[in-house]
C-alpha cells in the first residue's frame, strides 16, 4: 500500500547488528526532511518486536530497513514474519552480499527492495520512498546479477558443474548449510554460498530444494529409502 499521508514523513526502522552501521544510516535519515528514523534493533527478532510494539501505538514503521545476515533470526526470516503479520509495513534489504540466491530469497520474503551496504546516500532514500509508494526498488548491481542469471544458458547435465560445485551439490542435497560445507570443505562461508548461487545459475534452478531433487534424480545422491530420512525435507538456507 502507497503512503498514506503525503505531508507526514516516512517512518523508518533501522535494522542491522553492527551499531555503527545503525548509527550512521540515523544520522543520515536525520538530514531529511521527509524521511524520519522512528528506531532500531539489532536483529530479526527484535525487529518482529520494535514493529509490534510502533503497531500497538498506532504507529507502525512505513518501511524496514533490513540487513540479512545477522544472529538468531536473520532478515530474511524476519521480513517473511514481518509480511505475513503487517503487510503494509515495507522491508527493504540491505546487505553486503550480491548473490542470486540471496536475492531471490529476500524477494520472495516480501522484501520491497534490495541494496548493497555501499549503495550510496541517494540510493538508500530512492530506496525508501520507492517502498513507501509500494514500488521495488533494486541496486543497479543486483539488477544485473538477476538480468544474467536469466540469461545464463540452461543446462540440466552434471558436466557443467566443476568437480567442487559437483561436491558442493551433493553436500546441499544431504541439508548441510553454507556454514556447515564450509566447515567440511575447509573453505569460506562465503566461497561455499557462491558454488551454490553458481550451481543455481548453471542448472536453471530456483532454491537449493530444486537443486537437492535435481542430484537425487541425476544419480549424485541415493535416493531416500522408505526408512531413511529424506535430506530434502530440512534444506537450509543459510
Amino acid at each position: 500500500m502507497a503512503h498514506p499521508n503525503h505531508d507526514a514523513p516516512i517512518t523508518v526502522l533501522v535494522v542491522d547488528d553492527h551499531g555503527v552501521v545503525r548509527r550512521g544510516m540515523q544520522s543520515y535519515l536525520e538530514l531529511l526532511t521527509d524521511i524520519q528514523c522512528v528506531g532500531e534493533a539489532e536483529d530479526g527478532r527484535q525487529a518482529v518486536d520494535r514493529v509490534a510494539a510502533l503497531d500497538a501505538a498506532g504507529k507502525p514503521p512505513d518501511v524496514v530497513m533490513m540487513d540479512l545476515v545477522m544472529p538468531g533470526m536473520d532478515g530474511v526470516r524476519a521480513t517473511a514474519v514481518l509480511k505475513q503479520r503487517y503487510p503494509d509495513v515495507q522491508a527493504v534489504a540491505m546487505t553486503s552480499f550480491a548473490e542470486v540466491e540471496r536475492i531471490q530469497e529476500a524477494l520472495e520474503a516480501g522484501a520491497a527492495g534490495y541494496l548493497l551496504k555501499d549503495a550510496s546516500v541517494e540510493a538508500v532514500a530512492a530506496a525508501i520512498r520507492a517502498a513507501s509508494r509500494g514500488e521495488v526498488y533494486l541496486d543497479s548491481r543486483v539488477a544485473q546479477r538477476l538480468a544474467d542469471s536469466l540469461r545464463a544458458p540452461r543446462t540440466a547435465g552434471a558436466q557443467a558443474l566443476t568437480a567442487r560445485e559437483r561436491e558442493v551439490l551433493v553436500h546441499v542435497a544431504h541439508g548441510l548449510s553454507n556454514q556447515q560445507i564450509a566447515r567440511r570443505l575447509s573453505i569460506s562461508e562465503r566461497t561455499a554460498r557462491s558454488h551454490v548461487s553458481s550451481i543455481l545459475t548453471k542448472l536453471g534452478l530456483g532454491s537449493r530444494t530444486q537443486a537437492a531433487l535435481w542430484a537425487i534424480r541425476e544419480g549424485l545422491v541415493p535416493r531416500p529409502t522408505a526408512d531413511a530420512p529424506n535430506t530434502t525435507s530440512d534444506i537450509r538456507r543459510t
